[in-house]
């Protein structure tokens, strides 16, 4: 981890030296660190949450979510973007990628195909292109994340081609990737995963967006097709806001032609209380009865509904503390109480961010 700590930065100031120099050409440095300190009521030895959370899912310890340093280039026809990250997040949800890659946040080119259209194609390890949540908790709406958002990808590796109006009120993407959220390829797999996205903005108050993913998740010659649908819509309206929400997926039995399904709605309310402080509460439910996603080993497979409620505190401008509480109730007893079986999840979360 030093030496690629190392390495990146002597590339990064290179780089900003001598692109610095190029006439229309902007670099720009940043920063995120997000602690956080949660505790699970039903108290796991090894101090780790349910194993399909990947964000602020270490109990009863003081740790770090994510913390990443940036820089970002951009001219008239080029830009790129590498940052590099640590923290549970890159420990956890990156467990499948090699040692070297597990700390890039995000590595990607781009170019500008037209000189009348906003017309870019981007290529490398981007951010993905499906939910309305990131891993930067800081932007969403919620401390933690959603079990769609957690069960989804946060990036993918491929191309991009997209478009933008020239109003800003649509945007357009294809996108050709490595599979679903993967960096290396999975051995045995030769199949080009696809994505689209469809985002309007008819006025700054609403957000609509229509993303998809299609892959085959098979290794050998087994052919697992996956179809992904992710619809969301946003609106802020002074103190106000709402966040609506629909996954969707099938996936090929293996070498059949049946198919097993999930789907996971959720909602958000916003509300700002005073100009430093805002309440939120979520309501989800996520149904995946065959492990498509997420295995349980149970004859009722994955159900479960959660809600919760978010209290934060706007530090500063580029700083918020944040405290929440969320509840999950599962169909089965697929949760653990010092080792016996239950159906519920109670968990407090507060985090402070800083974004600089």
């Amino acid at each position: 981890m030093k030496k690629l700590l190392l390495i990146c930065a002597s590339v990064l100031l290179f780089l900003s030296k001598g692109l610095a120099q190029t006439n229309n050409s902007t670099i720009t440095w940043s920063g995120y660190v997000d602690a956080y300190y949660a505790y699970d009521f039903n108290q796991p030895d090894d101090h780790l949450r349910p194993s399909f959370l990947y964000n602020h899912n270490r109990h009863n310890e003081f740790n770090i979510n994510l913390a990443y340093i940036k820089g970002a280039y951009s001219s008239t026809r080029t830009r790129a973007n590498l940052a590099i990250m640590a923290g549970t997040y890159a420990q956890y949800n990156m467990a499948a990628e090699s040692p070297l890659l597990q700390h890039i946040f995000e590595a990607n080119v781009g170019i500008k195909l037209s000189q009348k259209h906003d017309i870019w194609l981007d290529a490398g390890i981007l951010q993905s292109h499906i939910g309305f949540e990131s891993a930067v908790s800081k932007d969403c709406w919620t401390l933690t994340r959603s079990i769609l958002a957690e069960n989804s990808p946060y990036y993918e590796s491929g191309a991009k081609l997209s478009y933008t109006s020239p109003n800003q009120q649509w945007t357009a993407s294809v996108l050709a990737l490595n599979g679903w959220q993967r960096i290396k390829r999975l051995d045995g797999n030769q199949t080009v995963s696809l994505g689209t996205q469809i985002t309007h903005k008819p006025n700054e108050n609403l957000t609509l967006n229509w993303s998809t993913y299609y892959g085959n998740e098979g290794i050998n010659g087994i052919s697992q097709k996956r179809y992904f649908s992710n619809l969301y819509a946003i609106y802020q309206h002074e103190k106000w806001g709402f966040i609506a929400g629909f996954d969707y997926g099938s996936q090929q039995k293996a070498n059949t032609d049946g198919y097993n399904n999930l789907y996971s709605p959720v909602a958000i309310v916003r509300y700002q209380l005073a100009p430093k402080m805002r309440l939120a509460a979520r309501y989800e439910y996520y149904q995946d009865k065959n492990g498509v996603i997420i295995a349980t080993n149970t004859p009722e497979g994955f159900q479960v509904t959660g809600y919760s409620l978010n209290w934060d505190y706007q530090v500063a401008e580029n700083a918020v503390f944040r405290i929440e509480a969320k509840n999950y109730h599962a169909n089965s007893a697929i949760f653990t109480e010092k080792s016996q079986p239950k159906n519920d999840n109670l968990a407090i979360t507060s985090s402070i961010a800083v974004q600089f």
